[in-house]
């Protein structure tokens, strides 16, 4: 019996980017253990990803290129089962039949409407460096397709990191288990990022103290010294006043803030405005909490804080990431091995992505950039856009129908006669029921890949498994062969996998000094090479090919704990932390930093028609919609529920396990409630899940707005008012 065990990298959207190991015997996968070598994944996986042998062999997954042959939308008859819908709704046809189709709709839509007609949708399916953006964005941009910005999950975040330190670094996982004080601010560690738990469990084993601040009491939240629940969308408040209490009582660290901050000044007169007993008014969290959270967070060395992306996604998101961001930047804590900040470490891998995506293009098809729309827009596109309208909508690595805010609009525009769409998916998703024609997609053990990660600093090259199941093909290949069918003769698009892998590692990145795929086919993960010397502080460009150099001061050798603002090296343009910046004032914000409550909160204007605060989560055990359908996963995740305080529940009649109705001028939904202690006064919570799997065939999203946030065009999930009524029982 032939067996073997492959080194293979977790695509999914998550922080941890785990090695993992798949054994293979006889071509088939038969076993996924952690990499117990790699120094973050440790021999360990997620409990989603440890069943992932029943998603790869699902007998639910789609295998074979498909026709629609039924109207389009979800038909409430097939739930019972995905072969019934296969059969009801999809004829199984050829890839060269479906493929040919695609262009020929493609040069006839061109032809009569323009190129701009035809919309990319794509998000983080996979953060593989090629089937996540490489030859998608090169097929698109040589077509001239309308471009799409990727701005649903996390940009408000990033853009509120970079207006401080100009580039997505933070510290390294591995210095959590040297901290003393750790602030998990809205970041559910047992949920999302669960192999930074065993470096907080070992600093907490050496007398550390773990803060977590969320306004929802998560896993992580359950597990903490201290829990703070805050109000939603009120974190830049309780920055500013932790900032207040911190500078106002000489607790900042004067000499780093004189050294490698910019204006602060500034901030010194801007945080006078929040005292703790104002900003108490807004959190939720008493002032004398608020003080003794300063007090410590600053006098308690190392400190560290693990900022996630719900934060970011409030009306303010950009402005609160901004404030938080601050807080390490005048405690000086950067210097500290165990202190800083981790938000994202993206930013330090550097590489070519032009190469990988050939922006030229574009130009070279349409004379000009094309026009970008915003995917958390998408109604609007569907129904709204003109001159050109979307006539074609081609989804990969994304679940518009389930994770897109405004669901009953979108849905509307996916069930237009007129719009053609395609989906390359491994399973019968939300978005499938209205595609036209439906490919299949291969998983991360079916493909070769490049993974770099947003939660630590190790690249790996992901191998290839098992051979694709069926008639499976990866992003790469279905992109590379609608290229040659429309006639595009560039010589990148004929590049191998591996050549592409190459190229992207070609950077001119001190921090891939040394690195080839060579070497990463060979050793199962690298660590960035932090003993090499740094990008040029100042350098707006974070993947720029060929970076300027100064001196190594902030970096010890190879191995050593990387520091990255120890000694300053800000990527801004003044090469320091920015307190004050000239590019948010041009945008109409504030230059230091601010807080306006939401819209779409209690202290905000809205208030008055809807009066609860709605967290629209995300399950603790799927990821965005992912594994929402798997019968394995499912089980250790309880959905239709809404979570409730006893004393909104007993305001309204409502008792344990109640049906309710949640609604706004938006949409409806009929949930169960839980009247329970997982959130406060004021907020009920709910879980994202498929809509056609939710009560009514409805989800959470019927519920959110397309509203913007402030920095980053992200989407506004968290800044949602809702009523919600006892539900009168069928007539």
């Amino acid at each position: 019996m032939a067996k073997q065990v492959v080194h293979v990298a977790c695509s999914h959207d998550c922080p941890d980017a785990c090695g993992v190991l798949i054994t293979v015997e006889d071509g088939r996968a038969t076993r996924i253990q952690g990499d117990p070598q790699h120094p973050v994944t440790r021999g360990f996986l997620c409990a989603k990803v440890a069943k992932y042998l029943d998603r790869v062999y699902s007998p639910d997954r789609v295998l074979y290129p498909m026709r629609r042959i039924a109207p389009k939308g979800f038909a409430a008859a097939a739930k019972a089962g995905e072969g019934a819908r296969a059969t009801q709704n999809w004829q199984r046809i050829s890839w060269d039949e479906a493929l040919h189709e695609i262009a020929a709709r493609f040069r006839a839509i061109t032809a009569e409407f323009g190129s701009e007609a035809i919309l990319p949708y794509s998000y983080g399916g996979t953060l593989g460096a090629l089937n996540g953006a490489s030859m998608d964005r090169r097929f698109f941009h040589r077509l001239g397709a309308s471009q799409l910005e990727r701005a649903i999950c996390s940009a408000a975040g990033e853009a509120g990191l970079l207006s401080v330190l100009g580039v997505k670094l933070g510290t390294e996982p591995e210095q959590f288990a040297h901290s003393r004080y750790i602030i998990a601010w809205a970041s559910n560690i047992h949920g999302n990022n669960v192999h930074l738990w065993p470096f907080i469990a070992e600093a907490r084993r050496k007398g550390a103290k773990l803060v977590v601040i969320d306004p929802y009491r998560t896993r992580t939240a359950a597990c903490a010294d201290w829990y703070l629940p805050i109000n939603p969308g009120a974190d830049a408040a309780l920055a500013l006043g932790m900032m207040h209490v911190i500078i106002g009582e000489n607790l900042h660290d004067a000499d780093y803030v004189a050294r490698y901050t910019l204006s602060f000044d500034q901030l010194r007169e801007k945080v006078k405005a929040y005292p703790p007993e104002r900003v108490a008014q807004w959190t939720g969290i008493a002032a004398h909490d608020i003080r003794k959270l300063a007090h410590e967070y600053a006098t308690t060395r190392p400190a560290v804080i693990r900022l996630n992306y719900g934060v970011q996604r409030s009306e303010r998101g950009g402005m609160a990431t901004r404030a938080i961001v601050m807080l390490p930047c005048i405690t000086g804590s950067w210097k500290e091995i165990g202190g800083g900040l981790q938000m994202s470490t993206s930013g330090a891998f550097g590489l070519d992505t032009d190469t990988l995506r050939r922006p030229d293009l574009m130009t070279a098809a349409l004379g000009r950039p094309a026009r970008t729309v915003n995917m958390v827009e998408l109604s609007k596109a569907l129904n709204s856009l003109d001159d050109p309208p979307v006539k074609a909508l081609f989804v990969y690595n994304s679940n518009p129908a389930a994770v897109c805010p405004n669901h009953n609009e979108v849905v509307r525009g996916l069930k237009r006669a007129d719009l053609f769409t395609v989906v390359h998916e491994q399973f019968f998703t939300d978005t499938t029921d209205y595609a036209d024609l439906l490919l299949p997609a291969t998983t991360f053990f079916e493909h070769k890949d490049l993974q770099t990660a947003y939660g630590h600093y190790y690249l790996q090259v992901s191998n290839q498994a098992i051979a694709p199941l069926g008639e499976c093909r990866s992003n790469v290949e279905v992109f590379r062969a609608l290229a040659q069918l429309m006639g595009f003769e560039d010589e990148c698009f004929r590049e191998s996998v591996d050549e592409m892998i190459d190229g992207a590692l070609a950077s001119g990145n001190p921090w891939l000094e040394g690195i080839s795929r060579e070497r990463l086919e060979r050793d199962p993960y690298v660590r960035l090479n932090f003993s090499s010397r740094l990008p040029v502080a100042g350098c707006p460009q974070e993947n720029s090919p060929g970076a300027s150099r100064v001196d190594d001061a902030n970096v010890d050798a190879a191995n050593q704990p990387f520091l990255p603002f120890a000694r300053g090296n800000f990527r801004t343009v003044s090469g320091k932390a920015e307190l004050y910046s000239e590019a948010l004032k041009a945008q109409g914000l504030d230059p230091v930093v601010e807080f306006t409550p939401p819209a779409e909160s209690r202290h905000g204007a809205e208030h008055a028609t809807f009066s609860l605060e709605l967290l629209a989560r995300k399950a603790d055990n799927f990821l965005n919609s992912t594994f929402s359908n798997q019968p394995s996963v499912q089980q250790m995740e309880e959905t239709g529920l809404l979570e409730m305080h006893a004393a909104d529940a007993r305001m309204r009649g409502i008792a344990q396990g109640d049906t309710v109705r949640v609604y706004n001028r938006r949409g409806e939904i009929f949930l169960k409630a839980r009247v329970d202690g997982a959130v406060q006064p004021g907020v009920v919570s709910a879980k994202l899940n498929w809509a056609k799997l939710g009560p009514g065939f409805r989800n959470i999203n019927v519920l959110t707005s397309e509203k913007l946030t402030d920095m980053g065009n992200s989407a506004t999930f968290y800044s949602v008012l809702v009523e919600v009524d006892l539900a009168k029982p069928s007539p």
